[in-house]
């Protein structure tokens, strides 16, 4: 039992424990009981009061002796009688209940609204009778002077309830107005504008209110819920409301409830029950279920509540302070007096409790010591109200942020119960997985030879640039790696069918899992002795491809060159050229303009470049430079005059040796 206190306000959760499996024997769970210790705490008040995946409804008869409960999956309802804390019956049905009503004392008649437009009838019995309404139905009641059934349904109406003291029958629209109906008359009597009246200056609204709760107390008093979380109060006579009261959660109410003895009002959504005075609109207590609500059942003249939840176990919480407890269930009473002497933590309403760290990222630190801020313990708390408006205004997309979060998590969850493949890096996918496939390979014949493997590149630090800089990336198109890798084995192509299914797996996240089917390692081997035989053709083959291809490459620039327009050029004479014609200005501006691998052609039709093939398969290029007409003359000039400064030399040092005979010089 679970204990939580709001306001003074103690609230009993009796369903919190942990529940026993329906297949174990009761000698296992006795075994259970004695070695968990939180097994042989718990309180089951009522046995097996669970559905198999959700409940969606759950009331009490008017004579309180069953509970009725309707859920999925398969879609059903149960009894639970609770003279004898026990299941009584459980029927299944042809589809999902939306609501359900009790018409009789007991569980004798019972009707059932379906989510296919069907009505269905239950006797004492089992089933009785199965009609269609034209439209799908949102919610009915009953008038019981006339035994007529009132229902309401889609484009229009949401909800409706028929007071039970004059009979007026009330439904709520999708416009956020509330219609009065006198079944007696059969004429609309009068309109209230709910839409209008919930907006106050407190509540923030992004959309239209439409009403989505509904229910009548005495002959004077209607409580009406609004999908954006508001509650309003209306005295038949005026169309102003007596009172507001707005959640702060922002979600649609799902269901009220009067509790005459306090003068309180029990207004839920899907996360959270509220009961507030209904004069002054002050909390009284909440109380918020771990899971999401998805209805709320209050036991008649008791506190005791019941919950139908998203979730298999059905909610059961005892509040004293809003009554006794059941005549079926008294020795409750004796056992809360028990626990009130032990002391349990507080927990505020409308309030969030948050850390300095919280502050520091939220930027509220400023606010220490404020009246917005209220210490406690190791934190503060704060208004709810100004902690949403503060969080949306420092991260408007932590929802979204959230929400992927969470699907990604789930993928990665139902990933984790897949076939699971090798992580293959960014760079070089195919060559990283036939390293992997030689390493399991290696790794098996090491295990069976008991031999120490050798280490892999792919753990190896020094080669892992190969695997991550896309500059590396083999290109398997290339003229190199087609003539060095001829052989496309079956091996190879079932290689990359197990890369295409990575890249699906990655790129679409499909839960569906595409195995391969592969062959047998000694067919594989079979084949790859196959491929070996079988390579000097593709040799050819490949040689013949890449003749091929390059006859296409001509044909296209032959054709590109002859499309092409030619158009007038001026041309610019550099300082320190000679100009001699057009046409060797241009044949030099059109040999600038070609490729390395046109100019090398050009220079092997003039004799200026050998290509030879090596006997490796490389190839060897040997480049003989060519002299220009200019450069030839100037050679010739200088050759001129050296051999005129060679005579010169001569005859000069003949005149300068030679002695004159007869006088000597003066």
């Amino acid at each position: 039992m679970q204990v939580s206190s709001l306001n003074e306000v103690k609230i009993y959760s009796l369903s919190c424990g942990k529940s026993l499996p329906e297949w174990l024997s009761d000698r296992k769970k006795r075994a259970l009981q004695k070695k968990d210790v939180d097994v042989r705490r718990r309180i089951e008040l009522i046995q097996d009061f669970e559905m198999p995946t959700v409940c969606t409804t759950i009331k009490v008869s008017k004579d309180g002796q069953y509970i009725l409960a309707t859920g999925t999956y398969k879609p059903r309802v149960r009894c639970y009688d609770t003279y004898q804390l026990s299941l009584k019956f459980e029927r299944c049905l042809d589809s999902e209940v939306l609501t359900f009503e009790i018409l009789s004392d007991d569980y004798s008649k019972i009707v059932f609204l379906h989510n296919d437009r069907y009505i269905e009838f239950h006797s004492q019995s089992g089933f009785y009778y199965k009609t269609r309404i034209p439209k799908f139905g949102r919610d009915f009641s009953y008038h019981y002077p006339s035994c007529d059934l009132y229902f309401v349904g889609a484009r229009e109406n949401n909800v409706c309830d028929i007071n039970s003291v004059h009979g007026l029958f009330a439904t709520g629209t999708i416009e956020g107005r509330v219609e009065c109906w006198d079944p007696r008359m059969r004429n609309r009597v009068g309109v209230l504008d709910c839409a209008l009246r919930s907006v106050t200056a407190d509540s923030e609204i992004n959309s239209l209110p439409t009403i989505s709760a509904l229910k009548f107390n005495g002959a004077l008093t209607m409580a009406v819920g609004t999908s954006t979380g508001q509650v309003l109060l209306y005295d038949l006579r005026s169309d102003k409301p007596l009172l507001v009261k707005d959640h702060q959660y922002g979600l649609p109410i799902k269901s009220v409830h009067f509790q005459d003895s306090l003068d309180v009002i029990l207004s839920a959504d899907s996360r959270i029950i509220k009961m507030w005075n209904k004069n002054s609109g002050k909390i009284f207590t909440s109380l918020e279920p771990e899971h999401d609500l998805n209805d709320v059942c209050l036991y008649p003249n008791s506190g005791m509540l019941l919950t139908a939840n998203e979730t298999p176990k059905m909610g059961i919480y005892y509040i004293p302070v809003l009554g006794p407890a059941p005549r079926w269930c008294s020795f409750l009473d004796n056992l809360t007096e028990e626990l009130e002497e032990n002391p349990e933590s507080t927990v505020y309403d409308d309030y969030k409790f948050v850390t300095k760290k919280d502050l520091e990222n939220l930027g509220l630190t400023h606010l220490i010591g404020s009246p917005f801020l209220r210490a406690y313990m190791h934190g503060f708390f704060m208004d709810i109200r100004l902690y949403h408006k503060v969080k949306l205004m420092v991260n408007p997309f932590a929802y979204e942020e959230y929400r992927k979060d969470k699907i990604r998590q789930k993928i990665e969850e139902t990933r984790a119960q897949r076939v699971q493949l090798k992580k293959l890096p960014k760079v070089n996918k195919e060559l990283a997985l036939k390293l992997i496939e030689e390493e399991e390979e290696k790794q098996k014949s090491a295990w069976k030879k008991k031999v120490k493997s050798l280490p892999n590149i792919l753990t190896d630090d020094r080669f892992k640039v190969m695997f991550e800089n896309p500059d590396f990336q083999v290109d398997e198109e290339s003229e190199e790696f087609r003539l060095l890798n001829p052989l496309v084995s079956k091996i190879s192509e079932k290689r990359k069918k197990k890369l295409r299914l990575l890249e699906e797996q990655e790129l679409r996240e499909k839960e569906e899992e595409e195995e391969l089917e592969g062959k047998a390692s000694d067919a594989e081997s079979s084949e790859s002795s196959d491929d070996e035989k079988g390579w000097v053709e593709e040799v050819r083959k490949q040689r013949r491809l890449l003749q091929q291809e390059e006859k296409v490459k001509r044909q296209q620039q032959l054709k590109e060159d002859q499309q092409t327009v030619l158009k007038p050029q001026f041309y610019e004479i550099k300082a320190g050229e000679e100009f001699r014609s057009f046409k060797d200005s241009a044949t030099k501006q059109k040999l600038m303009n070609k490729t390395l691998e046109d100019r090398l052609k050009l220079e092997a039709k003039n004799g200026t470049l050998n290509v030879s093939d090596t006997t490796v398969g490389s190839k060897q290029l040997t480049f003989t430079l060519k002299r220009s007409e200019q450069q030839k003359k100037q050679q010739e000039a200088e050759k001129l005059h050296r051999q005129e400064r060679k005579k010169l030399r001569r005859s000069a040092g003949h005149l300068r040796c030679r002695p004159r005979r007869g006088r000597p010089f003066h």
